[in-house]
């Protein structure tokens, strides 16, 4: 018979591991009750309604050709409310258990204050799950269209989730320095009060700017992944070192005081300082020289393909839109004759110069012969603005030639970029910045800018769209020297393409 000796459990290891899984069921237990609480279910479902906004909403097809170092920052800002409700709930549910005697009670027990605090900050880990599990939805929504664009930033997309546990871990702390029922409100109106004056005293300062839980910086244009200069890293280490050192400092004034949190703690203020640190630089000189250059010298930068009689160069980050580009100028050149028919163009990206992330310049027209300037953004109105932009300069060589155009020149150019259109019409109505059909207006182009149509121009090229597309085709090119030149009237071109001609004196006016 063999006797086999088993090792009783030493009796710290077993106190040990009954602490540690008596912090993680009463963790557990207040989870589920701030998942009841009624502030948090509303912004939960707030933020689960702007989110499903987004992503089920369109603004007018922008949204499939997502950006996705665009995408990942847009993720941070959804979730705020909830923080602050997760926020002001655990400070809640810790005071409510000091007013109680709940502690006292556990104390007898194995839950003493330093653990019951511990366990309040956890509460909120399933919460900062779930909105990582959302972040991940809106990015790989995004991410899984075929027009998507760019790479995202597993330190941007951090960013929501890691501020609820900040929130959670603050909440606790607040109920540990000020068991107040006003504690949380007031903490947080004089935290945005500091953080606001602080911004305004300094100019918007980077280091005080990068203070705030989330960053986004919107408002501009998409510009090359290269270019952001954002510190994300840095943030995301100065959140978890912030939201670590914050849970430290709580348990230990609830009376902890093992070598282990110390440690930890510790740990977690030199992170958040070294975070700090690195995200208070802002781009330096020599990066804005990069983003200048990018701007004014593109070519240096960009990649391009030859697709059919064209040329087409893009950033890295918008190499896989070039085919999407190229069918848009197959379907213009087809309805040019001439030289145009044939013509070799080269089809080049631009961006706007950057001086940050939220003012949103314009590209400079362009002056080189047989040059298309195509932007960062594609979808929606930029399709048929494109398309403006290929026929302007088929009809006229350059974009700069375009700018006074207000002949004959401007009938065939809209002519070209909406006879194929689904809805020219309604098409020619978004193009126009005053979404008239009538009159004198300006036509926007893909640089930004954009192109006068006289009152005349603007009333024969209706009268095209309402006549029968293969005889106007065929009028089109057999006059394309008559049409593409600068000494025809809009009133001739009627004549020349057989709709009614419009009465009175040209209009040149841009509306």
């Amino acid at each position: 018979m063999t006797t086999t000796l088993v090792k009783p459990p030493v009796p710290g290891e077993r106190e040990a591991g009954r602490r540690a899984a008596s912090v993680l069921v009463l963790a557990s237990f207040e989870a589920r009750q701030l998942a009841l609480q009624i502030p948090v279910v509303l912004f939960g479902l707030v933020y689960l309604v702007y989110v499903g906004y987004q992503l089920l909403g369109r603004d007018e097809g922008m949204d499939d050709y997502p950006v996705l170092h665009d995408v990942d920052r847009a993720t941070q800002g959804g979730p705020m409310l909830l923080c602050v409700a997760l926020l002001a709930c655990v400070h809640r549910a810790a005071v409510l258990n000091r007013r109680r005697g709940l502690e006292e009670q556990l104390s007898v027990v194995v839950v003493s204050p330093a653990r019951r605090t511990l366990a309040h900050v956890l509460s909120v880990v399933p919460f900062a799950v779930g909105v990582a599990l959302v972040v991940g939805v809106q990015f790989g929504w995004a991410a899984l269209r075929p027009g998507a664009a760019g790479h995202g930033s597993l330190a941007e997309l951090a960013v929501a989730p890691l501020t609820v546990l900040l929130c959670g871990a603050v909440g606790a702390l607040l109920a540990r320095l000020l068991p107040y029922a006003a504690a949380p409100v007031l903490f947080v109106i004089a935290l945005v009060a500091v953080l606001t004056l602080a911004g305004g005293v300094t100019g918007g300062v980077h280091g005080v700017q990068w203070l705030w839980p989330a960053v986004e910086e919107t408002g501009a244009t998409p510009v090359p992944g290269e270019l952001l200069g954002r510190p994300a890293g840095w943030h995301a280490l100065y959140l978890a070192g912030l939201t670590v050192l914050a849970a430290g400092v709580a348990v230990m004034v609830a009376g902890g005081r093992t070598r282990v949190l110390q440690g930890v703690t510790a740990v977690a203020l030199a992170a958040t300082v070294l975070g700090v640190n690195g995200q208070t630089p802002g781009p330096s000189a020599a990066f804005q020289a990069t983003r200048k250059a990018e701007a004014d010298h593109p070519a240096k930068y960009q990649t391009c393909v030859a697709r059919g009689m064209s040329r087409y160069c893009a950033y890295p980050d918008w190499a896989g839109w070039t085919a999407d580009w190229a069918g848009v100028e197959r379907r213009v050149r087809a309805e040019a004759g001439g030289a145009a028919a044939t013509a070799r163009l080269t089809v080049r990206q631009h961006i706007q110069e950057i001086t940050d992330l939220t003012t949103d310049g314009a590209i400079t027209t362009g002056s080189a012969r047989s040059t298309v300037t195509v932007g960062t953004q594609w979808g929606g109105n930029r399709v048929p603005e494109f398309a403006v932009g290929v026929a302007r300069v088929l009809v006229a060589h350059d974009e700069r030639a375009t700018l006074d155009m207000c002949d004959a020149r401007g009938v065939t150019t809209m002519w070209l970029a909406l006879a194929t259109d689904p809805t020219p019409e309604a098409t020619f109505r978004r193009l126009r910045i005053d979404d008239s059909l009538a009159g004198p207006a300006a036509v926007l182009t893909p640089d930004g800018g954009s192109m006068g149509v006289s009152a005349q121009t603007t009333e024969v090229v209706r009268e095209l769209f309402r006549a029968p597309h293969d005889t106007v085709a065929a009028r089109v090119k057999a006059h394309w020297a008559e049409l593409t030149s600068s000494r025809t009237t809009a009133a001739e071109a009627a004549g020349l393409l057989g709709v009614r001609v419009p009465q009175g004196p040209e209009d040149c006016g841009n509306g």
